[in-house]
């Protein structure tokens, strides 16, 4: 009876550990969001603001920033007139970029 007794309270110890483990979505969405896109927004937000001061308004309608990391600026470019316009200004911009946010390390801008 013992021996029934002890396993029946194993499981039961098991059973609860398991679901201590679980957290609800709020807690869980709290935890990402702090612990990975706060990170990131406050090394690459200033990225974004000055590409927006920095960029020529009419070149900034057909331009769009989709991602940065490694030291690279992805930016979605959406005709071919306006990519080889960027190409052409974008050693100014990565300077100014540099310049401005040096956190972000940039070191290239890859246009898509």
């Amino acid at each position: 009876m013992e021996e029934i007794e002890r396993i029946e309270q194993a499981v039961k110890s098991r059973q609860r550990k398991r679901y201590d483990r679980f957290i609800g979505i709020g807690q869980a969405a709290e935890q990402f969001i702090t612990g990975q896109v706060l990170p990131k927004q406050k090394k690459y937000g200033d990225v974004v603001e000055v590409w927006e001061q920095v960029l020529p308004e009419e070149l900034s309608k057909h331009c769009k920033i989709v991602d940065v990391s490694g030291g690279s600026l992805s930016v979605k470019v959406d005709s071919p007139s306006h990519k080889y316009e960027l190409r052409l200004c974008s050693p100014v911009i990565l300077k100014e970029l540099q310049k401005e946010c040096p956190r972000a390390k940039l070191t290239k801008i890859k246009l898509l």
